[in-house]
């Protein structure tokens, strides 16, 4: 049996999925905490085309109004703070990794091994690893941990490179 806030954060993940589906948006994380004798209440989301301020600053307005309609929240009061997925946050569905096609992962499988590789193609099974220049497909099942790599000194391949003259 789920505990009250397990229930509380699956029902507000129930009522929201909807709403934003209807802004293009899927909810990707509910996260409730107390803080004195409020809570905090934060909205993580992702879209296939990621997430605009404009698209946050949408999301709050229909998360509000949907909780504003519902007792969900009970009377005691919250803050609300809805935010994008971020990339800290582990790949853990098939539209993640389809959503960060190209970028740099790092997988932990489950016996153990630890790639570093790209992003390739995926379907809702597995998905396609440039590593070290070999593609290796990996079946999501047999993944522990996966989380992007933050990439600084990486080269833009679709612009050209700087000559002497420029």
């Amino acid at each position: 049996m789920a505990s009250r806030p397990d229930a509380v954060r699956e029902q507000i993940e129930r009522e929201l999925e909807g709403p934003l589906r209807d802004l293009d948006l899927d909810v990707e994380a509910v996260e409730l905490t107390p803080a004195g004798k409020r809570r905090i209440l934060r909205i993580a989301v992702d879209g296939d085309d990621g997430v605009t301020l404009d698209a946050v600053a949408d999301a709050t307005k229909r998360v509000s109004e949907v909780l504003d309609a519902s007792d969900v929240m009970g009377e005691q009061p919250y803050t609300l703070e809805v935010t994008s997925r971020g990339v800290d946050r582990p790949l853990t569905l098939p539209r993640h990794w389809r959503r960060n096609a190209g970028r740099l992962v790092k997988v932990t499988l489950a016996d153990d091994d630890v790639l570093t590789g790209r992003i390739g193609t995926s379907t809702d099974s597995a998905v396609a690893l440039d590593v070290d220049g070999s593609t290796r497909e990996v079946a999501y099942d047999d993944i522990v941990k996966a989380l992007v790599q933050i990439e600084f000194n990486r080269k833009d391949t679709s612009t050209d490179q700087k000559t002497e003259e420029d």
